[in-house]
């Protein structure tokens, strides 16, 4: 298993730790990892997709801010430098957000 301190293909902010490791214990699914993927669409920007995996290699397993992530090695490319964040976009209205800058409309945070 990839520790976040060796390879920093992706990071998950605290918020999104906390969600992430909220939404497992609701769902009985604290023993697995989270997987992310990532495919490219036509017009450069990255679609993303996450859900909790039983099936899963150790060369796939990344440790970061204490949760599991599963990610394809053909996808690490498509993710690398990418940050998962847990905001609330409108009051009430909270979501996992990728920033990442592999992404053809990615901009970054000006704040």
């Amino acid at each position: 298993m990839t520790d976040d301190t060796t390879q920093a293909v992706i990071t998950v902010t605290e918020r999104a730790a906390q969600q992430i490791q909220i939404a497992a214990q609701q769902d009985g699914m604290q023993r697995l990892a989270l997987r992310i993927a990532a495919t490219r669409n036509e017009d450069g920007s990255i679609r993303y997709a996450m859900g909790f995996d039983e099936s899963s290699m150790e060369d796939d397993l990344i440790r970061c801010a204490g949760v599991t992530l599963v990610i394809a090695p053909k996808e690490k490319a498509l993710l690398q430098g990418t940050e998962i964040d847990f905001v609330e976009l409108e009051p009430g209205d909270f979501r996992f957000i990728f920033k990442n800058p592999n992404d053809a409309n990615y901009s970054p945070p000006t704040e």
